[in-house]
């Protein structure tokens, strides 16, 4: 049976091609317990992979036909084969992060194969440290980011002494819904009724706001940067962390939240990139930063996509750190004013037409010849706040992978984990050159944001 998918969802199926894959990637560096190692680990998931117990939300596959009228949907996979999925790689020597992030790069640079589930898993051996790590990869269509990193969270443990766990790609409990009452769906029904008519004048707000240059979910002002352009398939990938209180105290210095500071961090470095290739913009480059629309409540883990998208005013056409992060502060507040007086509805349909062109362009040709609707993506995700153990080996470091595109050569996304922030760029390997000396740049732009705020 077909089940039905979400447009959000089917978007990312309908603009997928072998230039610009569109699946999301974590990597989770592991430390394994006291007497293990990773050829212990390996034999634990050989082992749990005599189980063919999976996830619903890990048997389904797309499909689309005559009879669905073209349009997806998602069907159990009846074939379903683990071993296609769940794979073993080891780093050649030296066995450096180095030779880990080529690795992961080519990983992320692969098509998942439509006629199958769209996920992978790969056991990471050879590191010099003896940490081992796991890269996996899921399609957009099946997951966002939110929802990706709470299926991370209920695969792991905060008991460091949790033996026998089951494998990360197992079935888990859910609890139970409160079912719909008859009032509670009439309600929702004139709640959709409602928001669809106040559809006209949020665009007409957001339009207005867009032309004024103020924050919302779409721009007029972004200049052209090498990043907007089009791209290849092949990725690039570059990590690393950093401590979050760092970051919360250039936040509280500077009377700003920790999501401006990770901005702030990423214009800096941008500057500084675009000026090594003498390519820096005379005017700001445009962020389009997604915010969740997962409540609080929604322990969703069976995946999906709900989010809204507001756009930032970077200041890379600021010399000094301080002023850069007042600017994207001040952006920032603008952009959440524009959707606090929006309903849920208002707010996915206002971020679909801001980031409508990132389809339509590439589609009519125009990426090379028209303003780009913002210059790059830029998201910051909570993670886990408690450290986290599957079988004894505890979760060292978890960085995330996402997607450039046509027009967005690259992707900056940023996670917690206990008491760090760690920074995934994701860039086309030719468009991008030497990403990982954004790194670099990230690491003194926070120097000069805490000598700026006094932090």
């Amino acid at each position: 049976m077909l089940l039905p998918m979400s447009p959000t969802s089917s978007m990312f199926l309908i603009a997928e091609s072998r230039e610009h894959p569109m699946h999301v990637g974590s990597l989770q560096l592991f430390k394994p317990p006291e007497g293990a190692d990773a050829f212990d680990i390996r034999t634990l998931l050989r082992e749990r992979m005599a189980d063919d117990a999976v996830a619903p939300v890990l048997r389904r596959r797309p499909r689309r036909s005559v009879t669905t009228l073209g349009q997806w949907g998602w069907e159990v996979d009846q074939a379903f084969d683990l071993e296609h999925h769940v794979r073993h790689s080891a780093l050649p020597r030296p066995g450096r992060v180095r030779e880990l992030l080529e690795l992961v790069s080519r990983l992320h640079s692969t098509l998942l194969d439509r006629y199958r589930p769209l996920w992978e898993m790969h056991l990471i051996e050879g590191l010099d440290d003896g940490r081992f790590a796991i890269y996996s990869k899921v399609h957009h269509s099946v997951v966002d980011g939110v929802s990706a990193l709470r299926m991370l969270a209920s695969m792991l443990s905060e008991d460091a002494e949790e033996r026998d766990m089951p494998a990360p790609w197992a079935p888990r409990e859910r609890s139970p819904r409160r079912p719909r009452t008859g009032n509670r769906s009439v309600n929702a029904v004139a709640k959709v009724v409602g928001d669809t008519a106040g559809l006209a004048p949020s665009l007409a707000r957001t339009v207005t706001r867009a032309v004024r240059e103020q924050g919302a979910t779409m721009s007029f002002s972004a200049p052209q940067s090498i990043f907007n352009v089009k791209i290849t398939g092949a990725r690039r990938f570059a990590a690393q962390s950093w401590p979050m209180e760092r970051l919360r105290a250039v936040g509280k210095a500077g009377g700003t939240t920790l999501n401006d500071v990770v901005l702030a961090m990423c214009s800096g470095a941008l500057r500084r990139y675009l000026l090594a290739m003498d390519e820096l913009p005379t005017t700001s480059l445009i962020a389009m930063v997604p915010v969740s629309l997962h409540g609080d409540g929604e322990g969703d883990i069976d995946g999906g996509n709900a989010i809204g998208l507001v756009t930032c005013r970077l200041g890379t056409d600021l010399d000094d750190a301080g002023e850069r992060l007042a600017a994207v502060h001040r952006s920032m507040t603008e952009g959440k004013e524009s959707l606090s007086g929006m309903s849920r509805l208002q707010i996915l349909a206002m971020s679909g037409i801001g980031i409508a062109p990132l389809g339509l362009y590439p589609a009519l040709k125009l990426v090379d010849t028209v303003r780009p609707p913002f210059n790059l993506i830029i998201s910051n995700v909570p993670g886990p706040r408690r450290p986290l153990y599957w079988n004894g080996a505890r979760l060292d470091g978890l960085y995330p992978l996402s997607i450039p595109l046509d027009g967005q050569a690259l992707n900056i996304t940023c996670t917690s984990y206990t008491d760090e922030v760690a920074f995934g760029l994701t860039g086309c390997r030719r468009t991008v050159p030497h990403l990982q000396h954004l790194l670099t740049y990230l690491d003194d732009e926070l120097r000069d944001l805490e000598l700026a705020t006094g932090a």
